[in-house]
């Protein structure tokens, strides 16, 4: 995750979660009570609660929740493109349905406060795939309607939150990043402000918890300098959406990249292993995969190559499709191993079945690392 996240510091970023409603809003524990089913990975149910449920709630609300709801989805393996043609499709339906809102009833905050969250996944999504141009323009529109809807109604305490992150995130942009704000006539931004006015949408409002926790603690890591209390937030999401794999994988990371503490980030792993063999996560096997993948690492940073090696034989063996490149990756970080034991037959071998499986968007360089592990295994003879 730490590569795609890499890219979030766009100051467009800043608005991307306004994609919920707040307690002056019809029908918001109804959605809440939908929003905790998407972070909690059920995205099934998820898709049968909107249904049931829209109409009473808005329409136009549940197709925002709807994508979300495939953003969530994306979350989870972000690198595969499987799923973006249907993002921005429901993206679009969630514009022209929050737009067509807004033109019946200008006055009404609610109406504004949802296309500000019609625009928002496609924001992060825009983001993820490096089209920051394009995130610049829709996360103006974003920033547009929130403050159309906080001026109808101030006690939109949910629509503080993507204006804070927009605060936080125009005063902490690189320079570069800040000519785009400049080019767009967007306000500069105010770190304090922001992180205050994000604490107070997380405190007050509605629906907001889960999702401003996940954003909050990326601001602890990289601005911040707080580690420790992003870890409590991962840790609050993971009990109270045990079933989303992706927070109990962003515990283990941080426990390796901020504490480098290799023993409770393999544990960390261990625990997801073993919620997904038991199918207690959502993408069960994809979570099954990611664990060993994880679990190798650190086991190999422990000088533990022996388990890291029955870990990565028993992802091959899966043959698994996702996460995207895993099989590759699987077959370079065996190579690897070989390679540190001396068996280099074993690692010719793996850095062979890295780079026949290396898929043409190759995202963490297989290639171009089997080749590096093939040569050094030619000197080595």
């Amino acid at each position: 995750m730490k590569t795609v996240h890499a890219s979030a510091t766009v100051v467009f970023m800043a608005l991307a979660v306004a994609t919920q409603a707040s307690a002056a809003l019809a029908e918001g524990p109804r959605l809440a009570a939908i929003y905790d089913v998407i972070l909690a990975a059920r995205f099934d149910q998820a898709e049968m609660r909107l249904m049931q449920n829209c109409p009473p709630a808005p329409v136009e609300a549940c197709r925002v929740l709807s994508v979300v709801s495939i953003w969530w989805q994306i979350l989870l393996d972000p690198e595969s493109r499987l799923l973006d043609g249907r993002l921005e499709r429901a993206a679009a339906e969630a514009v022209a349905g929050a737009e067509a809102w807004t033109r019946r009833e200008p006055g009404l905050a609610e109406a504004w406060f949802y296309l500000a969250g019609a625009y928002a996944p496609m924001v992060q999504w825009r983001v993820l795939r490096a089209e920051r141009l394009a995130a610049a323009r829709e996360g103006k529109k974003i920033k547009d309607a929130l403050e159309r809807a906080l001026a109808l109604d101030p006690t939109l305490q949910d629509a503080y939150f993507g204006i804070g992150l927009y605060h936080y995130y125009a005063d902490v942009a690189p320079a570069a990043l800040k000519i785009v704000r400049w080019l767009l006539l967007l306000p500069g931004g105010d770190r304090v402000q922001g992180l205050r006015e994000m604490l107070q949408a997380r405190e007050r409002g509605e629906l907001l918890r889960g999702e401003a926790d996940y954003q909050l603690h990326w601001l602890y890591l990289w601005y911040e300098h707080k580690p420790e209390m992003a870890m409590t937030l991962l840790r609050n999401l993971d009990a109270r959406y045990p079933s989303n794999p992706i927070f109990l994988q962003r515990i283990a990371d941080v426990q390796h990249e901020y504490f480098h503490d290799h023993r409770a980030a393999a544990a960390t792993w261990e625990m997801l292993l073993a919620r997904a063999r038991a199918a207690q996560v959502g993408e069960a096997r994809l979570a099954e995969v990611r664990a060993r993948l994880g679990l190798a690492a650190e086991l190999i940073d422990m000088s533990m190559p022996d388990r890291a090696i029955w870990h990565l034989t028993a992802v091959i063996a899966l043959q698994p499709t996702a996460p995207y490149s895993t099989l590759a990756l699987a077959q370079l970080r065996l190579g690897e191993v070989y390679d540190r034991l001396g068996r280099r037959d074993l690692a010719k071998a793996a850095y062979q079945a890295a780079l026949a499986h290396a898929p043409e968007r190759d995202p963490v360089n297989v290639r171009a690392r089997a080749r590096a592990g093939l040569r050094n295994v030619a000197r080595e003879k």
